[in-house]
């Protein structure tokens, strides 16, 4: 049998990350597996952090790396390749070790451990047109909580139609002078209480019928070239920013052997991080949860690895 380690953790994010600085401080031998090298999950690509507690103002890239550092000094081991699929080991190696195994499958190689911890997290669905990439963190944003707070007193567009665009365009009204809201169809799809509150505030306009093509700007977000789908009459917008509200996907789809997932896509558990397969434990945006933040991710880390440990010495899950 191979190098044998206590805890393999997919994803370098904070969810990840935190979880391998908790395994490695209780004395576990700790592996992260991922194929970014950078590290810092989506916050790798925020401009600006203004809600983690301590560090406001921080670049996302700089807090990613103070994530990865901290558990690199600890003792964590990187490995950077990615994950295909999670086996249930039988036979001589499970035998051999006295304990029930887990071979983490990669590209490159078969990794055996006592425990997994999931830690892929989720991406936002994007509007995929032209300026978008290239204005993310400069006035393209898809967390209306992180960012709101940088657009005081100016204007900004929401798209999107259900109940997290409508929270958005609601809560960015606290900070924004105007927000427009556009929506691809007639008729937004969030709960009616949302639609109440959203059509009674003055700050808020809707727009209907309407896609975004473009986002144009120079050094941040300008305008927005709009699309209307029915009478099919073009117009400009302009803007200082726009929160894209389409949904988000937890990155799952290129990894066999998961736990159960819920309706969405995201793996079941709760904040113990416990799944549906005993060893396998599910930590940050990738699993069910109200809340998706850094500080959401960091606190899965922490749970996931305390869940492990009773795993490991009372046979808990």
């Amino acid at each position: 049998m191979g190098k044998l380690y206590d805890i393999i953790i997919i994803g370098n994010g904070p969810a990840g990350l935190t979880a391998a600085i908790y395994a490695a401080r209780a004395g576990y031998q700790a592996l992260v597996v991922s194929d970014n090298p950078s590290g810092g999950g989506q916050i790798a690509t925020t401009y600006e952090v203004a809600n983690y507690p301590g560090l406001n103002g921080i670049s996302g890239m700089e807090l990613g790396e103070k994530f990865r550092e901290h558990a690199k000094t600890l003792g964590a081991e990187e490995l950077l390749d990615r994950v295909s699929a999670i086996e249930e080991v039988k036979g001589a190696e499970s035998k051999e070790a006295g304990f029930p195994l887990l071979a983490v499958i990669t590209a490159k190689e078969r990794l055996l451990t006592k425990s997994v911890i999931i830690a892929t997290g989720a991406d936002h669905r994007k509007l995929k047109v032209p300026g978008e990439d290239r204005f993310s963190g400069a006035g393209v944003s898809y967390c209306a909580t992180c960012d709101g707070g940088f657009f005081r007193k100016k204007t900004v567009a929401v798209v999107g139609g259900g109940d997290v665009a409508l929270e958005d365009a609601i809560y960015l009204s606290r900070f924004a002078e105007k927000v427009y809201i556009i929506h691809r169809r007639d008729e937004f799809r969030g709960v009616k209480a949302l639609q109440n509150e959203l059509l009674s505030n003055e700050k808020i306009e809707p727009i209907y019928d309407t896609v975004v093509n473009e986002i144009e700007g120079e050094a941040s977000v300008k305008s927005l070239k709009l699309l209307n789908v029915k009478t099919r009459e073009e117009s400009d917008l302009p803007v200082n920013g726009v929160f894209i509200a389409v949904g988000i996907k937890p990155n799952l789809e290129d990894i066999e052997g998961l736990p159960e997932l819920d309706e969405a896509g995201y793996i079941k558990a709760d904040e113990s991080c416990v799944t549906s397969i005993p060893g396998i434990f599910a930590a940050g945006d990738v699993r069910t949860k109200a809340l998706r933040q850094v500080i959401t991710a960091a606190a899965d880390g922490a749970n996931a690895v305390t869940s492990i440990g009773r795993y490991f010495t009372e046979g808990k899950r």
